[in-house]
């Protein structure tokens, strides 16, 4: 997929908020000061589309931005992050549970994870609560420009076989690096194929 276009359309607290306006959304979370923002800037080649900041949890609502206004790309507010008022805690947690449980606009769900970590319990909790509510997502492992690509290899790895004691059929994954501009293509080449594919909600 070509991106001709990428702009901010608007943001919202709650979804009740998101206007029906029919177009398909693919939306980005994972835990806070995962590198969700520079992803989603390297995606839509334009550096300065979602703000990157050095302070966990920045992301507070659910922000839209247009893809070559045809779909919606969803940038989703972080979750796990250990500084935020219990009260900011409670929203968020609304905030994301809504959208990604009962949002009939979202076709797919990309959860950022840490490629230097090992599997984490809040990451993996999140994973199971989406497959209990069939929704539909796939692991992007971001930051694999920090390490070497075989110790990339074997952290996935780790990874696949803690999943597989869950799951008959692993999600799709993606390698990324913002950095070099890695797995651009392969998430855009996904999004584009989701949406000529009929088998897709």
């Amino acid at each position: 997929m070509k991106i001709s276009s990428a702009a901010f359309s608007f943001s919202s607290g709650k979804l009740s908020q998101i206007p029906d306006d029919g177009m398909p959304e693919f939306a980005f979370i994972g835990r806070s000061n995962v590198g969700k923002s520079s992803l989603i800037n390297m995606l839509a080649g334009n550096g300065a589309l979602a703000k990157v900041s050095a302070t966990p949890g920045k992301t507070k609502l659910i922000n839209h931005f247009m893809i070559n206004r045809q779909w919606y790309l969803v940038d989703l507010p972080g979750y796990g992050y250990a500084k935020a008022s219990k009260s900011d805690v409670r929203e968020f947690g609304k905030i994301i549970t809504d959208y990604v449980c009962k949002s009939k606009k979202m076709w797919f769900l990309f959860v950022l994870v840490d490629s230097r970590h090992a599997p984490m319990r809040i990451d993996l909790d999140f994973m199971t609560m989406l497959g209990r509510e069939g929704v539909p997502f796939g692991i992007v492992f971001t930051k694999c420009d920090k390490q070497s690509a075989s110790q990339t290899d074997a952290n996935i790895k780790v990874y696949e076989k803690v999943l597989s004691e869950y799951w008959e059929e692993l999600p799709p994954i993606f390698r990324t690096s913002s950095v070099k501009r890695e797995g651009r293509d392969g998430i855009l080449d996904f999004i584009e194929q989701s949406m000529s594919s009929e088998t897709v909600k």
